[in-house]
């Protein structure tokens, strides 16, 4: 089935390309003026990955597309825009399509679990994933990125964060007069993106950060002596207990959800 929808929407594209069309048109030159510095036509992005992936095609990307598994933002001409973390998502799919041999349904599944590209680069994937969690914890100093940057990499509008920011699901601190977000929050940033493609404005997600908190807080009341211990053994067990702990609970939000979910259908 997955191949006779490529099929078509290949016939689509030679079809408008008879016509005068072109599947991957350049936008305008006032479009462009309006995009981040970094975002990609579909043609780029075929481009880009075809070395990697021999083949890919327009009319695979598009497919993807479809099939709700990737979102890029489009223009007032109706051209598709990929952002860097686009990029990024459509390599991991089709990396666990090539080397995992998984089913769109279950790689969809991989990403709402979020899997991520660096997951995907290698050997030793878990012990990456592990290693990334406890550095996301125990940071002092995470990297941080301006504005601009934060809205290159996630092909958001300004708006939108000052709005997350508004609700708290983003706080943001200003150093040397610049407004600056951190690692994580720049991929919250993104991920929100997504969502406000499903109609989800930044006000619905206050329920997420109330949520958290709450979570957060009960983290802290199990393990907060642990964490303070001055024993370095004991505090790096805690440490390790926290981060099993967190995706105990991750698991268990989207177990729920699904059963939820399963009523609507």
């Amino acid at each position: 089935m997955e191949a006779q929808a490529v099929d078509s929407s290949q016939r689509s594209d030679e079809e408008r390309a008879r016509r005068g069309g072109t599947p991957d048109a350049l936008p305008s030159a006032g479009e462009l003026r309006g995009r981040p510095r970094k975002s990609l036509t579909i043609g780029a992005v075929c481009k880009l990955l075809k070395d990697e992936f021999t083949d890919i095609s327009i009319s695979k990307i598009r497919y993807l597309e479809d099939q709700k598994l990737l979102s890029p933002r489009r223009t007032q001409g109706g051209y598709r825009l990929y952002s860097p973390a686009d990029v990024s998502r459509l390599r991991t799919i089709l990396r666990l399509q090539r080397d995992a041999f998984l089913p769109l349904r279950v790689i969809r599944q991989e990403l709402a679990a979020g899997r991520s590209e660096e997951e995907t680069s290698g050997s030793g994937a878990a012990t990456e994933q592990r290693a990334g969690l406890r550095t996301s914890v125990l940071e002092h100093a995470p990297k941080t990125f301006p504005l601009d940057q934060l809205l290159e990499y996630t092909g958001v509008d300004e708006r939108l964060v000052r709005e997350l920011e508004e609700f708290g699901v983003i706080k943001g601190r200003v150093s040397e007069g610049t407004r600056h977000y951190d690692d994580l929050e720049r991929e919250i940033v993104g991920v929100v993106g997504e969502l406000t493609r499903y109609g989800v404005a930044p006000r619905n997600l206050r329920v997420f950060r109330t949520s958290a908190d709450r979570e957060a807080a009960l983290l802290e009341q199990i393990l907060a002596p642990a964490l303070r211990s001055r024993n370095r053994q004991r505090r790096n067990e805690a440490i390790d207990a926290l981060e099993s702990l967190a995706a105990v609970v991750s698991h268990l939000k989207h177990l729920l959800l699904v059963r939820d979910l399963r009523d609507l259908v």
